[in-house]
């Protein structure tokens, strides 16, 4: 089993750097970034001090439904690279020391059970472990101190 840490689709960020609105329907605050913590989730890195970047809603779900979290996420205000898709994580998110780690369905929805604070060193195993579940479908890593989105885990397709 492979792993695929997953940015943010370029088409869905491309819309929002031009000012298409975010999941409550509100254009995106740009602001300056002082150089600390401000993480694009579409090139997984920082956005440098200096540089301008969007806060917004985002909404990783195909469909408003009871489990379809909202919540906000930086994207860099200007055109930046995707980060590939990479069985490791991703360098971006070694710094902090923990993250919640929670299972979906096919369905979308929340797989009891799999919701976990789970340390940085232990994300590849626990991804491992919930995406052998017969229920999930894809793992979503969201932040444990704000619960901000950070990237969605799947399994790459077998060759």
């Amino acid at each position: 089993m492979t792993l695929k840490f997953k940015a943010l689709p370029t088409d869905d960020v491309r819309a929002l750097q031009r000012g298409a609105f975010d999941a409550y329907g509100m254009v995106p605050e740009c602001r300056l970034s002082d150089g600390d913590g401000v993480p694009c989730r579409h090139c997984l890195k920082n956005v440098a001090a200096g540089e301008p970047y969007l806060i917004l809603a985002y909404r990783p779900f195909p469909a408003l439904q009871p489990y379809a979290e909202t919540g906000p996420i930086f994207l860099h205000a200007e055109e930046c690279a995707r980060a590939d898709d990479t069985a490791d994580l991703p360098e971006l998110f070694k710094e902090t020391r923990d993250y919640i780690l929670r299972g979906y369905g096919a369905n979308d929805r929340i797989v009891y059970g799999t919701g976990a604070v789970t340390p940085t060193p232990e994300i590849v195993a626990k991804a491992h472990e919930l995406l052998a579940l017969p229920d999930v479908a894809y793992v979503h890593m969201r932040s444990a101190r704000n619960n901000c989105y950070q990237c969605r885990i799947e399994l790459a397709a077998e060759a």
